[in-house]
């Protein structure tokens, strides 16, 4: 399994991984629902910009099976980075995501200094927080009512990693 900087010939594969229901339901709605070659190329397209490198396509076997991405925060939280996350849904279970998120975080510590990575996570996604106790992560908080999500409030528990240098 490997990282790597999208491109954008890794559209088709990125639509076919994102279009899909079940990955919709665990991500924020500015995921378009359905998600088509167009939204997938203006994606790439918008983060090749970034320097250093926040998004990554995930690899097995050199087959884009996955996203992982940093979102960096601003102004006093500018030692704070937010991840997230998501893998084909035929690839589930096979420990992908665990092994992506420790390299990514690996990354984003030596390329952004962070003192602290968190992602928040919906209460019925409990997949995505066994990822991220694995990874050292903790919950650090369950913010009530925080999100609606296909027509229904939902939970968010925040999973965190101080890290100290």
């Amino acid at each position: 399994m490997e990282l790597r900087p999208w491109r954008k010939q890794d559209a088709q594969a990125l639509a076919v991984i994102a279009n899909n229901r079940n990955i919709w339901n665990n991500v924020r709605d500015r995921l378009p629902n359905p998600y088509t070659v167009m939204d997938a190329l203006e994606w790439i397209g918008h983060i090749s910009q970034q320097k250093p490198v926040q998004n990554f396509a995930i690899l097995v076997e050199g087959i884009v099976v996955g996203n992982i991405g940093a979102v960096l925060q601003e102004d006093v939280y500018r030692k704070t980075i937010e991840i997230g996350y998501f893998v084909a849904e035929p690839h589930w279970g096979k420990g992908i995501a665990t092994k992506a998120v420790a390299l990514f975080v690996a990354y984003v510590e030596q390329a952004f200094e962070p003192l602290r990575i968190y992602a928040g996570v919906f209460a019925h996604n409990k997949a995505s927080m066994e990822v991220l106790r694995k990874n050292g992560f903790h919950l650090e908080s369950i913010k009530r009512k925080a999100a609606i999500k296909n027509g229904q409030v939902q939970d968010e528990y925040v999973w965190v990693k101080l890290i100290n240098y």
